[in-house]
């Protein structure tokens, strides 16, 4: 026969002692019945969108234009590519798993990718036509399923947490452009 231990037995004891205490908490008379994910999880959604765009609205203030094409490794994307990258997965991907549609063409890249104001004004319309995407998909086109690139079937409301996902990934990354030349990144958004 198996024995609990001091320790075990301890944390069965804190356990069956709370239990009466956890049957007889009730939820503040303000929270919702039934929480859905497609109509009550938007805004968390929308925050992260925000967030994202004010992350690399920062880079790309931070980073000296001459530094702009400037790359940490030989097979990396240069510093504007990456910060494009993020931004530009928004609108396709979006596009594409929201909306069902392709997303039109980037114009040239020239401006985009050397300069300041080309590469604000990018991540600018891709961040607007994306929280306007999200701001008006009806919370039954949240719940609908998508095959996301050719994986997993998940509902449309789990693309933006996919995106959002992405753009920590990748924005991470863009550090290392920033430490390269010996300079700290923008200050982390939550301190």
């Amino acid at each position: 026969m198996r024995t609990l231990g001091l320790a075990g037995a301890v944390t069965l004891v804190g356990v069956l002692g709370l239990s009466p205490l956890v049957a007889q908490a009730r939820l503040p008379e303000t929270a919702p019945a039934t929480f859905s994910m497609a109509k009550d999880y938007r805004a968390v959604q929308l925050s992260a969108l925000k967030a994202q765009r004010k992350l690399l609205l920062s880079f790309a203030d931070s980073m000296p234009e001459r530094l702009y094409r400037d790359k940490v490794t030989p097979v990396q994307r240069d510093f504007a590519q990456q910060v494009a990258h993020v931004a530009g997965a928004v609108g396709p991907i979006s596009s594409m798993w929201i909306k069902g549609v392709p997303s039109k063409e980037v114009p040239g890249t020239a401006a985009i990718l050397n300069s300041r104001a080309g590469l604000k004004q990018y991540i600018n319309v891709q961040y607007d036509a994306a929280e306007q995407l999200l701001t008006s998909q009806s919370d039954a086109d949240r719940d609908l399923r998508v095959q996301f690139f050719g994986g997993a079937f998940i509902p449309r409301w789990q693309v933006w947490d996919e995106l959002n996902q992405h753009s920590i990934w990748t924005a991470g990354q863009i550090v290392a452009n920033f430490r390269k030349n010996g300079m700290a990144p923008p200050a982390f958004l939550f301190f």
